[in-house]
C-alpha cells in the first residue's frame, strides 16, 4: 500500500512540496540578507562595489549584532518556514505533527545531552582522518582549506562579545534558534517524511544526517557532523518529541558559544579548532560503545512516552 500523508499526499508529492518551499525560501533569505547588508554600507556606494562593501561592513565589530540577526533570518527562512508550511499542507495545522508535544521527561533530556557529548568525542579523530584522506586530492583539499578559512573567519567575527548581555543574545540567536530551526527541518520534517515513506528508518536517518552535515559547509568536519546528525536522528526517531532534540542541540551549541565568550573576555584570537575536544583515534570506538549503552537507556525511558504519542496520533487521525 502506497504511503500517503494525513492530507493524502504521496511521499514523492510531499518531497516535491518541501523542495519547492526550500527553493522559494532560499531566494527570500538571499533578498533579506542583501537588504540588511545594504543598511550597513554608505548610501553612495556604487552598484559594482556593493558586494565588497557589505563583506567589509560585516567584519566590523560594531555590526556584530546585525550579523547575528542576519543569521537568524537566514536560518528561519531556509529551515523553519519550509518545514512549517510543508507540515501544514501535508499533515494539517496541528504542530503535533512536527514533534511538538508534552511527552518528555528529565531522563530523556539528560541522556540526550550525554549522547551529544559522546558523539563530539569522535569529532577530532574523524576530522584528522578527513584531512588525511582529502589531502590526497589536490583540488578537493584546496576547496576544503578555503571553506575552513571562511568558517574560521565567521567564528572570529561572532566570538566578539562585550558582556553578559551579548552572551545571552548570542545564546538565543546563535545557539537556541538554530537548534530549533534545524531540528524542525531535518528531523521533524525531512527525516519523518523519509521514515514514513521508505519504511527504512536507519536509511532515512542516514540520508537526513548527511544532508544536515552538507549544509554546514565543511569538508574536514563532514564526517563528524554527520555522526552528530545521526545521533540526533536516533533521538528523534526513538522519542518522537522534537523538544528532546532541540534541547540537546541547544546545549551542544551553547557550550561552543560560552567557550567563545571566555576567549572574548581574555582577548584571545579565536580559532575553530580551539572549541573542539582534543581526543585520540581510539575515542571513536570508545564513544561508539558509550552511545550504544546510552541509547539502550534512552529506549527504556522513552517507551512510555512513545506509546502516549502513538495513541495521540491515532486520535488525531480519526474523523471528527
Amino acid at each position: 500500500m502506497q504511503y500517503k500523508s494525513n492530507k493524502g499526499f504521496t511521499g514523492m508529492g510531499q518531497l516535491g512540496i518541501l523542495l519547492l518551499l526550500i527553493g522559494v525560501c532560499v531566494i527570500l533569505a538571499s533578498i533579506v540578507q542583501i537588504v540588511m547588508g545594504m543598511l550597513l554600507i554608505p548610501k553612495n556606494t556604487g552598484f559594482d562595489g556593493i558586494e565588497k562593501a557589505i563583506m567589509e561592513a560585516i567584519k566590523k565589530p560594531e555590526n556584530i549584532n546585525m550579523m547575528r540577526w542576519m543569521q537568524f533570518f537566514s536560518t528561519f527562512l531556509i529551515f523553519f518556514v519550509p518545514a512549517f508550511i510543508y507540515s501544514w499542507i501535508c499533515n494539517g495545522k496541528n504542530i503535533f505533527w512536527l514533534g511538538f508535544n508534552k511527552y518528555i521527561n528529565v531522563f530523556q533530556i539528560m541522556i540526550g545531552f550525554l549522547v551529544m557529548f559522546s558523539a563530539n568525542l569522535m569529532a577530532e579523530p574523524l576530522a584528522e582522518f578527513s584531512k588525511w584522506l582529502v589531502g590526497h586530492f589536490y583540488q578537493l583539499n584546496a576547496l576544503a582549506l578555503n571553506l575552513e578559512k571562511t568558517y574560521n573567519e565567521q567564528v572570529k567575527i561572532f566570538s566578539k562579545m562585550n558582556g553578559v548581555s551579548d552572551l545571552f543574545l548570542s545564546l538565543f540567536i546563535m545557539a537556541f534558534l538554530p537548534a530549533l530551526f534545524e531540528e524542525v527541518f531535518f528531523r521533524a520534517a525531512l527525516q519523518n517524511l523519509l521514515v514514513n515513506w521508505w519504511r527504512k528508518p536507519m536509511l532515512a536517518i542516514a540520508v537526513s544526517s548527511l544532508l544536515f552535515s552538507l549544509v554546514h559547509g565543511s569538508i574536514f568536519l563532514f564526517l563528524s557532523r554527520a555522526i552528530l546528525g545521526f545521533a540526533l536522528g536516533l533521538l528523534y526517531y526513538k522519542s518522537k518529541n522534537i523538544w528532546v532534540n532541540i534541547i540537546a542541540h541547544f546545549i551542544n551549541n551553547g557550550i561552543i558559544i560560552i567557550a567563545m565568550f571566555i576567549y572574548s573576555l581574555q582577548n584571545k584570537k579565536m580559532d575553530v579548532n580551539d572549541v573542539e575536544l582534543k581526543t585520540e583515534w581510539w575515542y571513536v570506538f570508545f564513544a561508539g560503545g558509550i552511545l550504544f549503552v546510552l541509547f539502550r537507556f534512552f529506549d527504556k525511558y522513552s517507551a512510555g512516552n512513545q506509546l502516549k504519542i502513538e495513541n495521540k496520533e491515532q486520535k488525531l487521525l480519526q474523523p471528527e
